[in-house]
């Protein structure tokens, strides 16, 4: 009998142990699954749009290492593209609804136009701010990041509007920068 309890309480003791290491193994999931967490090269916090840049990241996988790098500045560029296109619709939009002009219609044709030139040229302009590369399996991917300074569109901006005598003189450039400066914040602070 002594045999046989000595061998439950070692069996227990055992049991006891083994189940208090096992669920002390670093990424494991409550089913058994190994968890894994992903790092992708530059997509930190360095990366993100803030208040003074507008910043986007890219990715590409090819078996060619230029052609990986090519698709992921391509990447990077159309993110950084629509992300400046769309904070500058949603500028535009908020400033000519906040202002009264003599002919709104108009204003709003002209301005809409004038600031999507401006992009489309700074876009050209973009700092490449980030690339690493990866051969995983015989393929090359690569990660990009590019970035567009503000203060630089901005002053773009108000270069090409001063130079169209109708829509300088219903342009109120602190009124247009501050909203500016508020959609881009909402941008930094929208951020995970």
């Amino acid at each position: 009998m002594k045999k046989n309890l000595f061998t439950i309480v070692s069996g227990i003791a055992l049991m006891s142990l083994v189940l208090a290491f096992g669920s002390c193994k670093s990424g494991a999931s409550a089913t058994g699954s190994k968890v894994v967490d992903i790092v992708t090269p530059c997509s930190d916090d360095d990366f993100h749009t803030d208040k003074n840049y507008f910043r986007a990241t890219g990715i590409g996988t090819s078996a060619d290492l230029s052609t990986s790098k090519r698709k992921a500045k391509l990447d990077a560029n159309a993110n950084l593209a629509q992300s400046v296109n769309q904070t500058i619709k949603n500028v535009s939009d908020r400033y000519t609804n906040e202002r009264q002009f003599n002919d709104q219609s108009e204003f709003e044709e002209k301005f809409e136009q004038l600031t999507r030139n401006v992009v489309n040229q700074e876009l050209n302009n973009v700092a490449t701010v980030c690339t690493k590369t990866q051969m995983i399996d015989g393929r090359y991917t690569s990660y990009v990041a590019v970035e567009v300074a503000k203060d630089e569109l901005l002053n773009n901006i108000s270069n090409q509007l001063s130079k169209d005598k109708k829509l300088q003189m219903d342009y109120d450039k602190m009124k247009y920068e501050d909203i500016f400066n508020e959609e881009m914040k909402k941008m930094e602070d929208s951020r995970p």
